[in-house]
């Protein structure tokens, strides 16, 4: 506990007077000491705009969505990451309603509202291939001068230990943590040399280019599946209506909403059952483990949630917990190279393979977890992210609060039983996604470190830990 003068409480620089304990805790005071040592500017004099957030269009035009303006909310944004799967996609007309905050490559965006402070304070760079995009009210847009700082470096400092310390030092908690845009350029940013900045940029460009190199190597596995399967360019029946007897119908499906008979779905289950070397429904082609864990309560979990799913279908976290403090619905207990698939349209997409790192971890009820001896992890993944099966899930949803596949409509979908030439290669080719994947994601730790190694002890040492130089200082906190 700390005692602090009244008069202490008073900023004449920042121009504020905080009565929060929480802004007076001794892990901010540490940081802001260790750069007090170094050459710093407020955030707010590096920039060649203010600070600003986007906002949402209203929900009830329909003109404003449905366009291909990437539309980026907090669950987009992680540690030096922006992922791929969006809810929605603004039309230019949506996009033009938020025209201050239009994104362009170099921008870097941090999350400012959120319900902990794990969600405030999440930083990522925009590059070429995300855009077009646009972010809402929860996050702030950060658009460096480059003559003043560099954006990498930048975005680099902001996801050190100490950069996301001086974020959420100028944060206020009432029902959430919250920051505002003028908040945000209060943080100070250290300045170093333009040979260490540059140094943070290339890094993060290899990191790119590797992270690239891995979604050509998904991508190559999904084409190699879908041209096997003959479905590269299928286009499915398109007709609006579909007549039906009672008899192919309700008398068969037990199902009434005229979506589920649109002919789309009857063009992609042919073409998978026309397959050559067979196929069966999930309840014979894989083992389900549907069966409830009730989690010790004095007992560490990893609990994986629907937002920790990657587009490349990894896992890209979990939350950390005692089984007392966990959700209801943490009751699936996952093991190494089990399938996880969500049940929940608007999300049937987020799916992955559990990795060694999260084996015997809990996820959501939220998701179904399969496993296979007919069928490889890599190529069930592929298959379950597929546009064939993809659009069957979406056939099996029904409901209404919440609209979801039950576990007899997934377990009665058809899977091909892909030739096991077919699948070593998919096999291969995942593996090699998920290598890259993890290289690039060192890489940018290693930007972090040595960002890190330069605050806390100087630019030379840091500049010899980039390039491989032997140093006893790489872990610094």
């Amino acid at each position: 506990m700390r005692v602090l003068q009244y008069s202490s409480l008073k900023n004449e620089i920042d121009k504020t007077f905080r009565l929060d304990a929480e802004h007076y805790r001794k892990k901010y005071q540490i940081s802001i000491s260790k750069l007090s040592n170094l050459t710093t500017q407020r955030l707010g004099s590096l920039l060649s705009i203010p600070v600003c957030t986007g906002h949402t269009p209203s929900m009830q035009n329909d003109s404003f969505y449905g366009g291909s303006v990437k539309f980026i909310k907090t669950d987009n944004v992680r540690e030096n990451k922006i992922t791929d799967f969006f809810t929605d996609y603004l039309s230019d007309k949506g996009a033009s309603e938020l025209k201050k905050s239009n994104l362009i490559s170099g921008d870097v965006i941090t999350t400012i509202i959120g319900a902990t402070y794990d969600i405030v304070g999440r930083t990522a760079m925009v590059t070429d291939e995300l855009l077009p995009a646009n972010i809402n009210q929860n996050i702030a847009l950060i658009r460096c001068n480059s003559n003043k700082i560099n954006p990498y470096f930048l975005n680099c400092y902001l996801n050190t230990y100490i950069g996301r310390a001086m974020l959420h030092y100028h944060s206020r908690q009432t029902e959430q943590v919250n920051l505002n845009c003028r908040e945000v350029e209060r943080v100070l940013v250290p300045i170093f040399n333009n040979e260490f900045q540059k140094s943070i940029e290339e890094l993060y460009k290899k990191s790119e280019k590797i992270i690239l190199d891995s979604k050509i190597a998904y991508q190559t596995a999904q084409n190699l599946l879908l041209e096997h399967l003959g479905l590269k360019d299928f286009n499915p029946p398109a007709q609006a209506v579909n007549i039906k007897s009672f008899a192919d119908s309700f008398g068969t499906s037990g199902r009434l909403d005229a979506e589920f008979y649109q002919e789309k779905y009857e063009g992609y289950l042919k073409k998978i059952q026309a397959y050559p070397y067979g196929c069966e429904p999930i309840r014979t082609a894989c083992k389900l483990k549907d069966a409830n864990y009730t989690p010790k309560d004095n007992q560490t979990y990893q609990y994986i949630e629907l937002s920790n799913i990657g587009n490349l279908g990894e896992i890209t976290g979990a939350s950390l917990d005692l089984g007392c403090n966990l959700p209801s619905r943490a009751r699936r207990k996952a093991s190494k190279n089990d399938v996880i698939v969500s049940s929940v349209e608007g999300s049937l997409a987020s799916c992955a393979i559990v990795s060694e790192q999260y084996h015997q971890a809990l996820c959501s009820t939220g998701f179904y977890v399969v496993s296979s001896e007919k069928i490889n992890s890599e190529t069930l993944l592929i298959l379950f992210k597929s546009e064939p099966i993809q659009q069957l899930l979406k056939q099996g949803c029904s409901g209404t609060i919440l609209t979801a596949i039950n576990k007899n409509e997934f377990l009665n979908i058809p899977l091909p039983l892909v030739d096991a030439n077919i699948q070593t290669q998919i096999a291969d080719l995942i593996r090699q996604s998920n290598y890259l994947r993890i290289k690039s994601k060192g890489l940018l730790e290693k930007a972090k470190k040595a960002v890190e190694l330069a605050i806390e002890k100087d630019q030379e040492s840091a500049l010899d830990f980039i390039k491989g130089k032997q140093t006893n200082d790489c872990n610094v906190h």
